[in-house]
């Protein structure tokens, strides 16, 4: 795993945003700016992607180590030169407050089982007859597990009340539609109509009627 790999990961597990990766590197005793950061944040195949060297890496996850545990008593410890996944590794696991049974156990949800000598291997000295160099899958799959129990939701953004009730559109008042209908009494009646009789609701036309005589006339 690249630096600038590290670097991103650990970014969005604990989503920090600019501001907060210029203060842990502050805390380190290292100014950086919002270009420099975004330079390393990159994907790799971008052309303006600049590579975050060993020593900023190590100041980096100084600073996560004294934003997480608080400083310690004394100067600020120095970033090293060289770095390597057996060395991130240790970093991340004292940031963390991790113990050796915290990270077997947040490996076996990775699928990957080993004793407690065998990643104990991974702290020791390189001159140490046991040191067991961390490989890139090691390492890769211990910052997912560490996303998998520390990943951090970006909060929500926060609505005013004030500002919702004044999206609500106001309520129409309801119609009355027995109130709307017309009156009997205010119906306007002709006068000049032919009042109908009780058994017919109708008023009546008269009929001219005539006799066959009358048609049939010579």
């Amino acid at each position: 795993m690249t630096n600038n790999d590290v670097l991103r990961r650990l970014r969005y597990t604990f989503n920090f945003n600019d501001q907060k990766m210029i203060d842990l590197f502050n805390l380190a005793k290292l100014t950086v700016s919002r270009e420099q950061i975004s330079y390393w944040l990159k994907k790799e195949d971008d052309p303006q992607v600049i590579n975050c060297s060993d020593v900023q890496l190590a100041t980096f996850l100084n600073g996560l180590i004294i934003d997480k545990r608080g400083a310690r008593d004394g100067e600020t410890p120095p970033a090293e030169k060289r770095m390597n996944n057996n060395l991130v590794l240790n970093k991340l696991k004292i940031a963390l407050a991790l113990r050796a049974e915290d990270v077997l156990d947040m490996m076996s949800t990775s699928g990957i089982r080993m004793t407690k000598p065998e990643l104990s291997a991974f702290f020791r000295k390189p001159d140490h007859k046991h040191y067991r160099e961390c490989k890139d899958q090691f390492l890769r799959n211990f910052i997912q597990a560490i996303d998998t129990k520390y990943h951090v939701n970006r909060p929500e953004k926060f609505t005013p009340k004030r500002a919702v009730e004044a999206v609500k559109k106001p309520e129409l008042p309801k119609k009355d539609y027995q109130a709307a209908k017309p009156k009997v009494s205010k119906i306007y009646i002709n006068p000049n109509a032919t009042k109908a009789t009780d058994n017919d609701d109708k008023p009546k036309r008269k009929v001219l009627k005539l006799k066959p005589s009358d048609i049939y006339k010579n």
